[in-house]
């Protein structure tokens, strides 16, 4: 018996890392893995007590979700992004962490062999890796509305993962544009929202964007990065209620459901603006110097405006002799290449490190 699925999926990138995570972990010192942006600081008190709260909850939870957790979401909407009008019934939707919804988007909506979807250029390889799971064909480009012919979907990432660049306004504005006019469904993944550094990301539903209509358009949000929530897997997508209610309706019957006790601690998260004013500070204390580090060790830092990450490069290595040279020093990072041909001779550099970490990184890069 042979199944053939994974065939039909890209490489999975970080196996890639593992002979430069070995010679990292060789530093006197321990390695300082800077690779992967994955949260390490702790989860705020009053969700852990949300999540403690709901513990008791014997009963299937609902696809929709409860109306707390939706609710919440609306309203963080509102006060964070100055998105209004979503409608807590129809327009949003929690899900099991937006990886999962990006993974099976294309799936869930009837997307497959002969459709076209977009990716930016340089993205996280799960946009990739859904379209070729519904046997469609992904696309990369730098902009999707210089694209020339049939599209189901297209996906807009701001902050970008890897490079840390945000989208203006403008340029939303004109994508939103385009899709209409083409009958194609966007897709924003605006997960690093909060995490704006030198400007202010804006979402593809602001009105100032959709023109006070989210026709053809989904935003994905995540607790993830925002609130140090990657170990709960919950997040939400809103936009078009029509998108929306077709994918609670497929989803009903493959039981993807937000357990009750993460939904509560959703609620509670989404609620709060205090722990994510305090992990801002932290994150840009490590942006700060992080950056001043490599950049007087040889290191040129492009956009990085927002997000988790510095997008560097050095002039005497591509991508994987960047990798292997921060290596030796025990540091350990992703390489540009495997967000798109686009990035081969950069490294995404992670600041999702203890502050211990991030300093002793610092020390070594000043060596």
């Amino acid at each position: 018996m042979i199944f053939e699925t994974s065939s039909r999926l890209p490489d999975f990138p970080w196996d890639k890392l593992a002979p430069y995570k070995q010679k990292a972990a060789e530093h006197p010192d321990g390695i300082v893995d800077l690779s992967v942006g994955s949260p390490v600081d702790p989860v705020p008190e009053l969700v852990k007590k949300a999540l403690a709260d709901a513990a008791d909850a014997p009963s299937y939870p609902t696809t929709l979700g409860t109306s707390a957790a939706r609710q919440a979401a609306v309203d963080w909407m509102a006060r964070r992004l100055d998105v209004t009008g979503v409608d807590a019934q129809s327009g949003v939707l929690p899900v099991i962490g937006t990886k999962e919804l990006i993974m099976m988007l294309p799936t869930l909506l009837g997307i497959g062999a002969g459709d076209t979807v977009l990716i930016p250029d340089l993205a996280y390889p799960t946009y990739e890796a859904g379209a070729a799971l519904a046997r469609a064909t992904s696309v990369p480009v730098a902009d999707p509305t210089t694209y020339d012919g049939p599209v189901r979907v297209a996906y807009l990432n701001s902050p970008r993962n890897p490079s840390g660049e945000i989208t203006p306004a403008d340029d939303l504005r004109r994508a939103v544009e385009w899709a209409r006019a083409n009958d194609v469904l966007l897709v924003s993944d605006e997960c690093y929202t909060e995490f704006g550094w030198d400007e202010k990301p804006v979402s593809v539903l602001h009105p100032d964007v959709s023109g006070g209509s989210f026709d053809n358009l989904l935003a994905v949000h995540s607790l993830s990065k925002r609130s140090n929530l990657a170990g709960y897997r919950g997040g939400f997508v809103a936009g078009d209620p029509t998108v929306v209610t077709e994918l609670l309706a497929v989803r009903k019957h493959a039981g993807l459901m937000v357990p009750s006790p993460i939904q509560a601690a959703m609620a509670a998260a989404f609620a709060d603006d205090v722990h994510v004013e305090e992990q801002r500070a932290r994150y840009l204390r490590r942006r700060a110097v992080l950056r001043d580090a490599l950049t007087d060790a040889g290191w040129e830092i492009t956009l990085s405006n927002g997000g988790l990450y510095l997008w560097a490069s050095h002039p005497s290595y591509d991508a994987y002799g960047s990798v292997g040279a921060l290596a030796d020093r025990g540091i350990l990072v992703a390489p540009g290449a495997f967000y798109g041909t686009a990035g081969e001779r950069h490294v995404r550099v992670a600041l999702t490190g203890t502050d211990e970490r991030i300093d002793s990184a610092v020390k070594r890069l000043q060596d």
